[in-house]
């Protein structure tokens, strides 16, 4: 009986937690009648890691430096790969939920964060098995691993009923593929030797459709895949493949088109499939190169470089450090270095992300 009271009172006291934050952090984003989502969980890659691979030894693919961060709370470089919040953290923001999305691997997390959710993603990752060693990141299979470890602690923290409830109603996102396509594809060459593109992004997909069938049967229901962006319109393709001009790079936009029609495809399959599943195809493709090609007309002044580095056009992560300049306002860039927008770019594309595609999770 004392660890059953134990366990209310300590569900009592997140409850008031989450209640708190939820007044600080009311979201733009309107749910359905009698809705709810109590956590967000993120799976992915550099876009999505909020500093899981500051906790990950083996890897080099890590940004928890100056001038990283910069515009982050205290300028604190938390290992985010922008000069502030990342999309785990406006998603989560957005919903209403909490301000931040914690990494799960931080030691430092705490257990009220828990039932509102977490991050495993991992930069460097990607849906091709190769693509997470290359960087030595952690893979997505590994990551839906850690998922199931969370749930562990979870029903630990708040018994198994509140973690069932929890699990089968939270939003759960993976954004992958960018560094399939750019990296290892048409950077390091290491699968064009054994596969041409539509190969390729059926491989993609094959790994996408068993990552989704690996959360239902850890017990999620609400899953969102983000498409692949137009990754030939980064700075740093324009700058390797772009020309003279360094114009957006049709082969890498071409993939990742090819890519995102089989991933919506397999995933509207998967749907009906699925029972009681909310699987949401969610397309960034379009708005972000809409907010690259029209940069001016969403308020920058800069679509075509990074804010980071002497030139803007190749710094990334060790090249982005604090011996190297920054753009006086960061705010006028759609990019922050050469691979990742800023934070005021995410700012503009996640709420009009959110308001098409929230409803298709319920």
């Amino acid at each position: 009986m004392g660890v059953v009271r134990g366990r209310e009172r300590a569900w009592e006291m997140i409850g008031v937690v989450i209640v708190l934050l939820w007044w600080k952090t009311q979201g733009l984003v309107k749910l359905p009648e009698n809705m709810t989502v109590p956590a967000l969980l993120v799976l992915g890659d550099s876009i999505v890691d909020t500093g899981n691979n500051n906790y990950n030894p083996t890897t080099l693919a890590r940004c928890n430096y100056r001038p990283y961060g910069k515009d982050f709370e205290g300028g604190i470089p938390t290992g985010r790969f922008g000069n502030g919040k990342v999309p785990s953290d406006l998603v989560v923001e957005e919903l209403g939920i909490k301000e931040l999305l914690p990494a799960y691997l931080d030691p430092n997390l705490q257990p009220q964060d828990l039932p509102t959710g977490v991050c495993f993603a991992s930069g460097g990752s990607g849906y091709d098995p190769l693509t997470s060693k290359l960087a030595s990141a952690i893979p997505l299979p590994d990551q839906v691993e850690l998922l199931r470890q969370y749930k562990q602690k979870l029903k630990a923290l708040v018994g198994e009923d509140r973690t069932g409830f929890i699990i089968s109603n939270s939003v759960v996102l993976v954004v992958a593929g960018s560094n399939d396509i750019s990296n290892t594809y048409f950077l390091s060459h290491a699968r064009q030797v054994q596969y041409d593109v539509p190969a390729y992004t059926d491989l993609m997909v094959t790994s996408a459709s068993h990552l989704v069938k690996e959360l239902y049967e850890a017990g999620v229901r609400r899953i969102g895949v983000f498409s692949s962006p137009p990754i030939g319109c980064v700075p740093f393709q324009r700058t390797l493949a772009g020309g003279v001009e360094r114009k957006c790079v049709d082969t890498c936009n071409e993939a990742a088109q090819l890519f995102n029609s089989k991933l919506s495809q397999e995933l509207a399959s998967l749907n009906r499939q699925l029972l009681g599943s909310r699987i949401v195809y969610v397309d960034v493709y379009n708005p972000l190169l809409d907010v690259i090609v029209n940069y001016q007309q969403y308020g920058f002044k800069v679509g075509e470089r990074g804010c980071c580095g002497i030139t803007g056009e190749i710094e990334v992560a060790e090249l982005c450090n604090h011996l190297q300049p920054t753009c006086a306002d960061d705010s006028e860039y759609v990019f922050w270095d050469s691979f990742h927008p800023t934070e005021t770019a995410y700012r503009k594309l996640i709420p009009l992300v959110l308001s098409k595609y929230l409803d298709q999770f319920f």
